[in-house]
């Protein structure tokens, strides 16, 4: 479960902003099902409770595909995200499907070109204090209002 960390190397390399969805890439599809039941949730709550990670240079959502497209469905315009530095050897990906070695230029070219990967392709890891942790580790927990989320 995400939750935030105050580690000092963990802040030089991520910082929290509030973005236009239209500006953000996704670099996989969603899951429809999947889409439905969190879209569903974050109705019911009327609050985004975590921010999503995104690749700073070309701002290519990393974790947070299905919050994306559920908040655009809900009608919202933008989204708080965790911006992280991709170069950055802290960070590491991995195919969960197992099928194939995934790397950060195949995540940033998916990301550009209109050919998207499946759904939970990739898994995005942090190295905090020398461990591997899921990237959602420093996506910050928000809890922003959706009508916030709808302002122009």
């Amino acid at each position: 479960m995400p939750h935030t960390l105050s580690t000092t190397k963990l802040e030089r390399v991520t910082n929290i902003e509030l973005v236009e969805l239209n500006k953000l890439k996704p670099h996989e599809e969603v899951d429809p099902v999947h889409l439905q039941d969190l879209m569903e949730e974050i109705k019911s709550d009327g609050i985004l409770k975590f921010a999503i990670a995104v690749e700073k240079d070309n701002d290519i959502i990393l974790d947070g595909h299905h919050r994306v497209a559920a908040l655009k469905e809900l009608g919202c315009t933008r989204i708080l995200v965790v911006f992280v530095d991709y170069s950055s050897s802290e960070i590491e990906v991995q195919n969960q499907r197992n099928t194939m070695e995934l790397t950060k230029e195949e995540i940033v070219k998916a990301g550009i070109e209109p050919k998207k990967l499946p759904p939970k392709t990739s898994k995005h890891l942090i190295r905090i204090d020398g461990v591997l942790k899921h990237i959602s580790v420093i996506e910050k927990r928000v809890d922003i209002q959706l009508e916030r989320l709808k302002e122009g």
